[in-house]
This record gives structure tokens, sequence and C-alpha cells, in this order.
């Protein structure tokens, strides 16, 4: 068919054409709104998941549904390399404008302004200048605690948005990357929010270590989070998530050609637009056949395996490498330290805890539970038994 008219979007965070089985998340999402804008008490939320299953997707909706109930927003996503405090005054300098324009600054919005001054002074170049003539508040905001510095900061942001009758809404991905004290800093400046209700919350997403990443770095980080996890699709979203696309541009699929995808994909969104974009570029149409799905399908696994899974492990040495490769040859998971470093002929959990702890921090590995390992990635332990049978090879090569 047109390849032109093809409606399916594989990419990293782009928005499917139909946005399937994720209404419950955004409903809570509505209602986080809604109570904020009330001046009612309601947790934040950190959204967990795997690779793939649309954590940066929902994060965006998220973005939209917010500006759309008029409230100022601010999305970013953490790397390794982020400079939190930096960032944290770019986005609140952006919330902040946004919420308080700086013709019509009033009390609340001028003492924000002052205080994200003092706040950037503790930057390394002082941070971009604010074309306001606005005096830093001093000895607010420039401690040099992140911890404090960072609360005063929120709430001051929060006053400016209540004096204006809106709310912020900070949207923050791939938050496993924050460092402890960037982590703790965070969810202590949301509990101060929190405490004075101002309204100000937080969004984020990140791979399923996040809950005890955010419990560790604060007791209290149970109470002050919704931790809702994502997951893959069931059947029935699975199937309105190939079908509806298709329906609009005047396809639609057979049964049985829905039910053989659903089984390749396991129902994960990516892997659902890869597969329903392959399928209508191999289908004569109207009628996506069973036959075209299974044309396809080679296809699919050769484009998966060359750029979804690929791409992480160039980013290995050869020792994470093999530990993969051991981690696979045990099945599919949940694995346990030990039983990883009998399979490389280390017995003995501590003597691989360096490679894990390497692993664990690119993101390619989570510990569901003490002394447990598993693959970020959906699939991921089929792929390193497809390309990388035997880690003896890896580390002799």
């Amino acid at each position: 068919m047109d390849a032109v008219r093809n409606p399916y979007s594989p990419g990293a965070g782009f928005r499917p054409p139909a946005l399937t089985g994720r209404d419950s998340e955004r409903e809570a999402f509505r209602v986080l709104l809604q109570r904020l804008r009330a001046g009612r008490p309601q947790k934040s939320m950190l959204i967990t998941g795997l690779r793939g299953v649309g954590k940066t997707v929902l994060l965006n909706t998220f973005e939209r549904i917010a500006r759309d109930a008029g409230f100022a927003t601010a999305l970013k996503e953490i790397t390794h390399e982020t400079d939190f405090r930096a960032v944290m005054a770019q986005q609140v300098q952006r919330a902040l404008v946004t919420v308080s324009p700086l013709d019509k600054l009033r009390a609340a919005g001028k003492r924000a302004l002052g205080i994200l001054k003092a706040f950037k002074i503790r930057l390394p170049d002082g941070g971009a200048e604010i074309s306001v003539d606005v005096e830093a508040v001093l000895g607010i905001g420039d401690s040099g605690n992140l911890e404090e510095d960072l609360a005063d900061l929120l709430v001051a942001l929060g006053e400016a948005a209540a004096e204006n009758q809106t709310g912020v809404v900070f949207l923050l991905d791939e938050v496993q990357f924050l460092e402890r004290p960037e982590l703790e800093a965070l969810i202590s400046a949301l509990h101060r929010c929190s405490q004075r209700s101002v309204p100000v919350t937080l969004v984020g997403a990140g791979l399923p270590q996040l809950p005890q990443l955010a419990g560790e770095a604060k007791s209290y980080a149970e109470r002050l989070f919704n931790f809702p996890r994502i997951d893959s699709l069931g059947a029935a979203a699975a199937g309105d998530a190939l079908q509806l696309p298709a329906e609009e541009q005047g396809a639609h699929y057979e049964d049985d050609a829905i039910d053989h995808i659903f089984r390749f994909t396991e129902g994960y969104p990516y892997f659902l637009q890869e597969f329903g974009k392959a399928a209508w570029d191999f289908a004569v149409g109207p009628t996506i056949t069973l036959a075209d799905v299974r044309e396809a399908e080679r296809w699919v696994r050769e484009e998966l395996d060359g750029n979804f899974f690929r791409v992480r492990v160039e980013r290995c040495t050869p020792t994470e490498l093999a530990y993969m490769s051991a981690m696979a040859s045990l099945g599919d998971g949940p694995y346990r330290s030990g039983e990883i470093a009998t399979a490389l002929e280390k017995p003995g959990a501590p003597n691989v805890a360096p490679t894990r702890a390497q692993l664990i921090r690119k993101g390619l590995i989570f510990s569901p539970d003490h002394g447990q390992n598993q693959f970020t990635v959906p699939q991921f332990a089929d792929f390193m038994r497809r390309q990388y049978p035997d880690w003896r090879v890896i580390v002799s090569s």
C-alpha cells in the first residue's frame, strides 16, 4: 500500500496514531490537575516500565493535557551528563515567565524571580541573565545546599503560580539517571511544596528500579508519589492500536493477522508500531492478511535487531556483553546474581558485582528484588541468545 499514507509511527517517544490501553493513567493525571487547582493534596506521579512501553509518549500526552488545562509545563529528559541545578534553574525560569509574565509581575512573581536569581548564583557561570530588573533575594535559594535551595525555589514558583490562579507541572524523563543527592533534593522540594499547598507537581518517568531509588533517597517517597507501572498492551488494546489507524486510511486487518502480530510483539507498543508499519508496506491492500504479516515478520525481526536492540549493546564492554550473554543463557529471568556468576565460571555474586553495577548504571538491567536481575528491554534475552549465544566467544575475541 501507499507508503506515504502509512499511519504507523515507530520511534523514540513518537505518539502512536491510536494511544490505546492508557486511559486509566490519563484519567489519574486529570484528577491530579483538578485537585492541584482546587488546593487539595494529591501525590505526584513516577511512571515506571521497560523500554518501549510508551513512558515518554505518556509524558508528552500529559504535557498537552496540562497545557490545555491552563497549567505551565516544563519537560526535560535527564541523562548522565545532566547538570541538575542548571536544568532546574532553566525549567523554573521557563515556568515562571509562563505563570507570571514579566510585563505583569506581581509580588509573588517578583519574589520568585529574586530567589531564582539567587539560586543561579551557585551555577558555575552564574546562569543565563534574567531580562528584568529584579534583585537577587540573598539568603534564600543560594546556600549551596541543593536540597534546601531547590525547595525554596519551587515553593516560590508555586506561590507565584497561585497568585495567578494556575499551577506548574514538571515532567522529567529518565529520572533513574539522577544522582542520589539530586533525587533527594527533588523529592524534598516536592515534599515542601505539598506541605505549603502550592500548585507544583511532578510527573516523572523511568525504569522499573525507580520506586526503589526513590525510597532509598527519602523514606517518605512512597507517601509522596504514586508509582503507576505501565507494561505491554492486552490483546484488545493491541488490536485497536493496529486496526484503528488502518481503518482511518480505508484498510483493515484479518483477525488472524492481528493475532499473529500480537503473539510476535507480546503487545509491546513500540514493537506493534514497527510491525504495523512493515505489514502496511508489504500488503497490497486494502486488507492486510496473515500472509502479508508473515512476509513482513522477517523484516521486522531484522529491524528490531539492527536498531532497537543492537544500539544498546554497542555501548557495552566485552565483559558487560559476556555478563548479559550468561544471563540470557539461563532463560527469560529474573536471574539471581549467584547463578549468573556460576554461568560465567566465577562462582559468588561479589565476583561479578562491578559489572552488574555498570549495567544497571547504563540502564540495561535492573534489580526487581534483592539479589535478582532482569533486562530493561522486552525480548532482550531472546536477542542475546540469537546474536551472542556464547559468552566465552565474546571474551576471547
